[in-house]
This record gives C-alpha cells, sequence and structure tokens, in this order.
C-alpha cells in the first residue's frame, strides 16, 4: 500500500468505473453534502456512535455545532495529530482533541518527490473526502501545493496523501478507526458548511529542546525550510490562529506574522 505513488493504469481505470458510479457530493463538498455522507454505511455508523460525544465536547468548549472552522496540526515526531475548531468568525481556535498517529514511515524532512515515503510538510487543506476508503475512511489533504510542486525540482511530486484508518501507512497519517471516525464526522460538519479544513504539517513541535536538535542537520536547506515552518508555528502558538502564507516564485512559503 502507497499513498504517495501513482496508481497503475488498471487501477486507474477502476478507480473511475467504481467513482462513476458514485455521486460526486459523496466525496466534494457542497450543498447536502453531509446528507450525502451519512448515506454511506460507514459514515451513518460514525455519526451514531460518535456524534452525540462529539456535540458535547464543541459545546464544552463554547463552540457552536451548526457552523464552526477547523484547523489540524500535525506533528510528525511526536506522533500527534490536533484537532482545531473555532466558531465562525471568530479569530482564536480552541484545542478540542489530540489523536494518536499509530504509525509513520519517512524521516523528517518535507516531502519533494513520488515513493520518497515521506509525509509532506508544509501548508495544507482537505479537500477530498473518501467514506469507502480501503482503510475504513479517508480525508485527502491537498499535496501537492504550489510549493511542493516548484520543490519538486523536475521530479514527479506524487500525491494521494491521506488522514485515515487502519493503522497501516507509506507516506500518510494513519489513525486506528475509532479515532478516524471521530475526525471524519467533524470534517463532515465543518465542510457541510463549506468551511475550509486547514492543516499545518510540521517536523515536531517547535520547543527549544527541539529546534536546537533539528540545527544540527547537515542539511541546510532543510533548516531554512524549517525556519519558516517555526515562525508559523510561534504565530499560532501565541495567537490561536494561523498568520497569512503565501508561496514565492522559488516555492518558498512566505509568513505574514
Amino acid at each position: 500500500m502507497s499513498c504517495s505513488r501513482s496508481l497503475s493504469f488498471k487501477k486507474v481505470i477502476k478507480l473511475v468505473l467504481l467513482v462513476s458510479l458514485i455521486p460526486v457530493l459523496s466525496f466534494r463538498p457542497g450543498a447536502g453534502f453531509k446528507e450525502t455522507q451519512v448515506k454511506y454505511a460507514r459514515v451513518k455508523n460514525a455519526y451514531s456512535k460518535k456524534w452525540d460525544g462529539l456535540k458535547k465536547l464543541l459545546k464544552e468548549k463554547g463552540i457552536d455545532k451548526d457552523n464552526f472552522e477547523v484547523h489540524l496540526r500535525n506533528f510528525k515526531y511526536e506522533k500527534e495529530l490536533e484537532l482545531w475548531a473555532r466558531n465562525k468568525g471568530d479569530q482564536h481556535y480552541k484545542l478540542i482533541k489530540t489523536f494518536k498517529i499509530c504509525a509513520s514511515s519517512g524521516v523528517l524532512g518535507p516531502k519533494r518527490k513520488e515513493g520518497d515515503y515521506q509525509v509532506p510538510e508544509g501548508f495544507y487543506e482537505v479537500n477530498w473526502f473518501n467514506p469507502m476508503s480501503d482503510y475504513h475512511l479517508g480525508l485527502k489533504v491537498n499535496y501537492p501545493n504550489q510549493s511542493d510542486r516548484i520543490k519538486a525540482k523536475g521530479n514527479r511530486p506524487g500525491g494521494d496523501i491521506m488522514i485515515h484508518g487502519n493503522c497501516v501507512t507509506i507516506g500518510c497519517i494513519p489513525l486506528k478507526n475509532e479515532p478516524i471516525e471521530e475526525l471524519y464526522v467533524i470534517c463532515v460538519e465543518t465542510k457541510n458548511y463549506n468551511n475550509a479544513i486547514t492543516l499545518g504539517m510540521y517536523p515536531c513541535r517547535f520547543t527549544e529542546q527541539n529546534w536546537t536538535t533539528l540545527n544540527k542537520s547537515d542539511n541546510k536547506e532543510h533548516i531554512t525550510f524549517w525556519t519558516t515552518l517555526k515562525t508559523a508555528y510561534d504565530y499560532f502558538e501565541k495567537n490561536k490562529s494561523m498568520p497569512k502564507i503565501k508561496t514565492d516564485k522559488a516555492g518558498n512559503y512566505i509568513v505574514e506574522s
């Protein structure tokens, strides 16, 4: 199984035939998104098990269950995925839950080409939902983004980076099935109002100790890259909101803090 390798021609044809039989709204957000999602058995079951508890948790955090935004933070080294939420129109996110990433591949550092087994690092969104994933439920990350395509340096950057269940991976973000059900339900809810699900993917938490360790790397390009990620990380730690992030012509992130 690979999250970052291209599908074979036969698999692509099979997937096209399968998707042609499925309503488009089951995957991409829009009007009636939740209504279509819950027609799928796994999503319906996830709602029956998880939604009541999640509504209670959101209420405890002061989050309106009927219109909220989500921000996720992924940390490779700590193997943790944080779920943050805020009411639509609010400035500050609140930490809702932290999920344990149960498997990993690759090393610290960004993904730069297809088949390198790397989990990406950078700034992304969840832009696609798979209620019939081979790995229980799947949320697709919009890798490669503009920065990744430029930084691939002529290589094929790869793709199909998912947050999914079944606790197996090559380049993805795997959770156990119970946590992915919780996360999937929350993401369906926020996307039902067409709100963005943003995702910061970091090599680690940028503590003083971790930053000292990262700076010992022989890869100076990585250190420069991580310095930019740290700027965004530090801004979020202070403000509980994300700064504006742009990409220059060289593929470098520009953090406007």
